[in-house]
C-alpha cells in the first residue's frame, strides 16, 4: 500500500510538472508570435508630420472580397488642429491609390510621397479647430507574411483578415499611427460578398458593436460601432463563412455577450475550448474591475495565424487554448483599455497579460501547478545575466527586444509577482484598479512610472528601491544562507548574503521567503527582509529541532543558484583536495579550527584499502594504482567525502 501511494504521488507531481511545462511552453509561444507579427513594422518610426494634429473620430468605410486580396474604401476622418495648419499628414504605404480627397463636398490637392499622404487644406485651419475630410483610395495592400491585411483559405474557404501591430494600419487604411494619439470613437462599414464561392454566407467582423447588417444586392454591408478611444494599430477587420455562438458572462451583475466567430470545421472544438472565457472573464473582473467595453461585446475571431491579436472588444485567435484565451483576454484591462506610453513600457502590456494567465492556473489548478508555473518563468528569466524589464532606449528599434519574452513577458510578470507579495493582496489589487480607472489613464496611456505611483498612494510605501533594482536595474541576486542551531535553547541563527548577476545592482533589496524544515517533518515559513550583505537574523526562538531550510521554496522571487547550508555543512564545504588528479601526493585544504582525526581510502566498488590518521596536511598515494578513489575524512564538524583521480 505504500509504495502504490508513493507512486502515485510520484505520478501526481509529473504530471503536475508536465503540465507546467505545458503552459509556460505556450505563453513563449504567444511571445513569440507577437514578436514576429511586428517585426517588419516596428523600424518604422512614426512620422513626425502627423504630431500637430488629434484625431477624434473615424468612419471606416471598408469594401472587400474574401477571395481576392483587395481593398476599396473611404475613410472620414474628424480631427482637432493643435497649432494652426495649412496641410495635414496621414499615415498610407505605398502601393495603395488614392482616387480623391475631398472636404465638404470640394475636392482637395494632396501628394503621397514616401508612405505619407500630405494633403493641402483650402484654409488655415486654427489652433483648436475641429474639422474632417473624406480620402477615398484602394489597392492591393503588401501583406507582411503575419498580417496587416491578409487574404487566405482554411478549408477552401476564402478568408481576408487583418493584424496591425504596431504600424500595420497603413498598409490598408490612411491612418496616424502615432502611439500615443488614440481615435475617440469609430464607425466601420465592411462592404462584402454576402455569400463566398460554395454559397455560403459571409460573416465580418470588427471592433465594437455590430449595429446592423444591411443585403444591397448580391453584397452585404455590416455596420459595427465602437464608442470607446482606441489606436490605429487595434482597429481590425475581418470577413469569412464563421459560424457565430455566443456566451453570456455578467459584469457584476451587468451582462453582456461573448461572441464567437469560428471557422465551422472547428465549431465543435471551439464551442468545448471557449466555455472557459466565462470563468476567466469572471477572475479578472473579480480582481481587476469590470470589463471595460461590457456595453459592447467581448469576442473571438478565428484567422489564419498561429498566434492571438488583442484587437479591441474582439480578439483575433489562432487557436482556443486557454492560455491563450486568458493572455488575450488579459489584454482587455492592460494593453487596450490602458496602453503603454512607449515601446519602453510594453511590459505594462506584456507583463501584466502574462501574469493574468499565471493568475488562471493559480486559480483553476491549484498552488502546486502554480509554483511550477513560476518555477519555469524565474528559470528561463535566469538562464541570462542581464536584461532589464523596461527597455532601454537604444533598444526601442529591436523586434527582439522590445518583445522579449525573457524581459518584457515573463520577467514582467515575475515582477508584478513580487510587488503582490510586498504589498500584500488587498492592496496590490487595489492600486490595479485605481491604475485602470484613473481619469487621466484610463482609455488613455501610461508609463511604469505612472503605475509605480499607484502602487505607491495605495500601499504607503516608498518603491523608489524596488523599481531601480527589479525593473530598471538588470539581473537577479544568488543567495547564500547559512544557519545554526543552539542545544540548549533550540534557537535558530541565520547568516543572508547575496551576490548580484550584473553590475547594475550593487544589492537587491528583497523579502526572501524560507521554510525551516524539522527532523520530524515539521515545516515554518518565514520571510527575512534582506536589506543589507551578509545580514544576521537571530530571533527565531524555541523552534522545532530544523533538519533544513529551503530558500524560496515556491519560487516567488527572481534568483537563481541559492545555496543553503547549515554551520557544519558551510565549514566543511571549504575542504578541497590538491592537486586532482595526483600522480603521488595529495594534500588537504580546511578551515583552521576544523580537525581531522582520520582518513579512509575506498576503491570505487565501496572497499576500503586504506586507513591511516594525518599527521599534516598531506599524505602520499604512490602506492595506489591509477584510477578514481574516494577520500572520507572523519572530522571534528563530522564526516565528509571528495574524490581523488590518481594518475
Amino acid at each position: 500500500m505504500k509504495n502504490k501511494y508513493c507512486f502515485f504521488i510520484t505520478f501526481l507531481s509529473f504530471c503536475t510538472w508536465l503540465n507546467a511545462q505545458h503552459n509556460f511552453s505556450e505563453q513563449l509561444e504567444i511571445a513569440e508570435a507577437e514578436a514576429k507579427s511586428a517585426h517588419s513594422f516596428l523600424e518604422v518610426e512614426t512620422s513626425s508630420n502627423t504630431g500637430n494634429y488629434d484625431v477624434t473620430y473615424h468612419r471606416l468605410e471598408f469594401e472587400v472580397n474574401p477571395a481576392v486580396a483587395f481593398i476599396e474604401g473611404e475613410v472620414t476622418t474628424y480631427f482637432e488642429a493643435k497649432e494652426n495648419l495649412n496641410q495635414v499628414v496621414f499615415d498610407l504605404a505605398q502601393g495603395i491609390n488614392v482616387s480623391e480627397v475631398s472636404q465638404d463636398g470640394s475636392s482637395l490637392s494632396f501628394q503621397h510621397i514616401d508612405e505619407e499622404l500630405i494633403i493641402e487644406l483650402p484654409q488655415t485651419q486654427a489652433q483648436g479647430v475641429l474639422d474632417s475630410l473624406t480620402i477615398s483610395y484602394s489597392g492591393n495592400p503588401v501583406s507582411t507574411g503575419f498580417g496587416s491585411f491578409e487574404q487566405s483559405e482554411h478549408e477552401e474557404n476564402e478568408i481576408i483578415w487583418t493584424l496591425s501591430e504596431p504600424y500595420g494600419a497603413k498598409a490598408w487604411w490612411p491612418c496616424k499611427q502615432d502611439l500615443i494619439d488614440k481615435i475617440d470613437e469609430i464607425d466601420v462599414f465592411i462592404t462584402s460578398p454576402a455569400t463566398n464561392s460554395k454559397g455560403q454566407e459571409n460573416i465580418a467582423v470588427s471592433n465594437g458593436l455590430e449595429v446592423s447588417q444591411t443585403i444591397n444586392g448580391t453584397n452585404k454591408i455590416t455596420h459595427f460601432h465602437h464608442s470607446y478611444p482606441i489606436p490605429a494599430y487595434l482597429v481590425a477587420i475581418a470577413v469569412t463563412n464563421y459560424s457565430v455562438y455566443n456566451q453570456t458572462v455578467s459584469n457584476n451583475g451587468n451582462p453582456f455577450p461573448i461572441v464567437n466567430y469560428v471557422y465551422p470545421e472547428n465549431l465543435s472544438s471551439a464551442q468545448s475550448s471557449t466555455l472557459v472565457t466565462v470563468d476567466i472573464m469572471d477572475l479578472f473582473i473579480d480582481k481587476f474591475g469590470n470589463y471595460p467595453f461590457e456595453d459592447e461585446k467581448y469576442g473571438h475571431a478565428q484567422f489564419g495565424w498561429g498566434g492571438g491579436m488583442e484587437h479591441t472588444t474582439v480578439s483575433f485567435m489562432g487557436g482556443f487554448s486557454r492560455g491563450l484565451i486568458a493572455h488575450e483576454l488579459g489584454h482587455q484591462w492592460f494593453g487596450d483599455k490602458v496602453t503603454c506610453g512607449s515601446w519602453q513600457d510594453i511590459w505594462v502590456n506584456e507583463g501584466f497579460a502574462t501574469y493574468m494567465a499565471a493568475m488562471v492556473i493559480e486559480d483553476f489548478d491549484g498552488e502546486n501547478a502554480f509554483n511550477s508555473e513560476k518555477e519555469s518563468m524565474v528559470n528561463y528569466i535566469t538562464s541570462q545575466p542581464g536584461g532589464s524589464v523596461y527597455v532601454p532606449a537604444a533598444d526601442t528599434l529591436s523586434v527582439g527586444r522590445v518583445f522579449s519574452s525573457r524581459l518584457s513577458y515573463n520577467k514582467g510578470a515575475m515582477v508584478l509577482h513580487m510587488l503582490r507579495n510586498k504589498l500584500g493582496e488587498t492592496n496590490f489589487f487595489q492600486a490595479l484598479q485605481n491604475y485602470l480607472n484613473d481619469p487621466d489613464l484610463a482609455f488613455s496611456y501610461a508609463t511604469t512610472e505612472d503605475l509605480k505611483n499607484h502602487l505607491e498612494i495605495q500601499s504607503g510605501e516608498d518603491l523608489d528601491e524596488f523599481f531601480a533594482d527589479w525593473v530598471y536595474g538588470e539581473g537577479y541576486p544568488s543567495f547564500t544562507l547559512t544557519w545554526e542551531q543552539y542545544e540548549t535553547t533550540n534557537d535558530v541563527e541565520i547568516t543572508l548574503s547575496q551576490i548580484q548577476s550584473d553590475p547594475s545592482v550593487d544589492f537587491f533589496e528583497i523579502e526572501v521567503p524560507i521554510r525551516l524544515i524539522g527532523t520530524d517533518g515539521e515545516v515554518l515559513d518565514m520571510v527575512l527582509n534582506h536589506s543589507s550583505n551578509n545580514q544576521q537574523f537571530t530571533s527565531f526562538s524555541n523552534i522545532f529541532e530544523v533538519e533544513e531550510i529551503l530558500i524560496d521554496p515556491n519560487f516567488d522571487i527572481i534568483s537563481r543558484d541559492n545555496t543553503s547550508l547549515d554551520t557544519v555543512e558551510s565549514k566543511l564545504s571549504t575542504f578541497k583536495l590538491y592537486p586532482n588528479p595526483t600522480k603521488g601526493w595529495g594534500s588537504i585544504q580546511k578551515p583552521k579550527n576544523v580537525n581531522i582525526s582520520l582518513v579512509e581510502i575506498y576503491n570505487t566498488l565501496g572497499a576500503k584499502i586504506n586507513s591511516f590518521s594525518l599527521s599534516s596536511s598531506s599524505f602520499s598515494v604512490e602506492n595506489l594504482a591509477s584510477g578514481v578513489y574516494f577520500i572520507k575524512l572523519k572530522t571534528s564538524e563530522g564526516d565528509l567525502v571528495r574524490k581523488l583521480i590518481k594518475e
